[in-house]
């Protein structure tokens, strides 16, 4: 009797539970509002006008193409020109003859004497009116031929149409000197000028120097500053330099491989003969064969042309086993000659010969006759 009492009491519990419940969720279903018949817009939203992000410029930038970051535009160069996630304004373009660039949508925009950064940022300002944040990169994929003047301490001065024929990228000033035939012994490296003129009407000209010198020291590659249309490299004459200034300076890139010089007189190959840069005179003397056996190999003569014109003429003591010295086995330069006399015996021994031939030849007739 007392356990059915019990399971009433908990039938009942639960119940009264259940009806609270329930209480509960229906007064919270009744609090939800109601739509009040407005139905939902199937249309979607407009998509906004074209927004390209931005790529991250945080990465640093490419040793390489600082080198070149003062590269300006000029008619003839190749670029590749991307809108950022605009492929339909993005393509090859040529700069043309006038120094202009025609491109979809804004059409003509002169570049000509802007750097890559300043012709981004210019054609990055023309597209804004029609894309939001627009980003413009801009790639030199072939430079056009341009013109340069060189003067100075080089093999060949004069000016110079410089292209990708002659010239495998950008074009540098040591490029350039190689491109002349390379500098001679007498050049001054620490102060080559660049004079450059106004890329606008209006600018003003520029000169630049340059030290090569620290391009070779320390290889200090923003001494090899990049040409541009118009410039003009001037070679300066060196007042002293060091015979290891010269051996260091003929061993460079834009030294020339070989220089000629004039061997005559009594050697066994007399000639022009080529030889490195800052050969001394005697391996420019067994270069041509060494002495004959008419030879005055005591010593030689060295006749120089010097840069102001004038020709100097030294008698140089000569021993074979010398090392380079600048006095006793000086290092040669281009179009020197070597001039190596007859020894005392073989001119006497001509000297006869010349005075005895008639003598002689009397003598053959009169063999022949009697």
């Amino acid at each position: 009797m007392v356990r059915s009492l019990e399971r009433t009491t908990q039938f009942v519990s639960i119940a009264l539970s259940s009806l609270i419940v329930l209480s509960h969720t229906s007064l919270a279903i009744a609090q939800i509002p109601l739509n009040d018949g407005i139905t939902p817009n199937p249309t979607p939203p407009a998509a906004p006008p074209l927004e390209p992000s931005v790529p991250d410029q945080s990465i640093p930038a490419d040793p390489a193409r600082s080198q070149f970051q003062d590269y300006t535009l000029g008619a003839g160069d190749r670029v590749r020109l991307d809108l950022f996630e605009v492929p339909e304004y993005s393509g090859e373009y040529q700069v043309l003859s006038d120094g202009t660039l025609s491109l979809p949508r804004i059409g003509i925009v002169p570049v000509r004497g802007l750097t890559i950064d300043q012709a981004s940022a210019e054609i990055s300002n023309r597209y804004a009116t029609y894309v939001r944040r627009p980003f413009v990169t801009i790639t030199l994929l072939e430079a056009g031929a341009i013109n340069i003047a060189i003067a100075g301490q080089v093999q060949r001065p004069g000016t110079y149409v410089v292209s990708e024929a002659e010239i495998a990228g950008i074009p540098t000033v040591t490029q350039v000197i190689k491109l002349a035939g390379g500098i001679t012994q007498d050049a001054n490296v620490q102060e080559v000028l660049v004079r450059r003129p106004a890329p606008r009407l209006g600018g003003a000209s520029q000169e630049i120097q340059v030290n090569l010198w620290e391009l070779l020291r320390t290889g200090d590659i923003s001494q090899d500053l990049v040409v541009r249309d118009g410039d003009t490299i001037v070679i300066p004459t060196a007042t002293a330099l060091s015979p290891a200034e010269a051996t260091e300076i003929a061993s460079a890139s834009f030294s020339p491989d070989t220089i000629t010089v004039n061997v005559v007189g009594e050697v066994a190959q007399p000639g022009a003969i080529a030889v490195p840069p800052n050969t001394p005179l005697n391996q420019a003397i067994l270069a041509a064969g060494g002495f004959n056996t008419r030879a005055s190999e005591g010593e030689v003569e060295l006749v120089r042309l010097n840069p102001n014109g004038t020709v100097s003429r030294e008698v140089i003591e000569i021993d074979l086993a010398q090392a380079a010295d600048p006095e006793a086995n000086p290092p040669l330069r281009s179009n020197d000659t070597v001039i190596v006399e007859r020894s005392s015996a073989a001119s006497f021994s001509d000297t006869a010969g010349f005075i005895l031939s008639p003598v002689l030849g009397i003598v053959r007739i009169l063999e022949a006759i009697f």
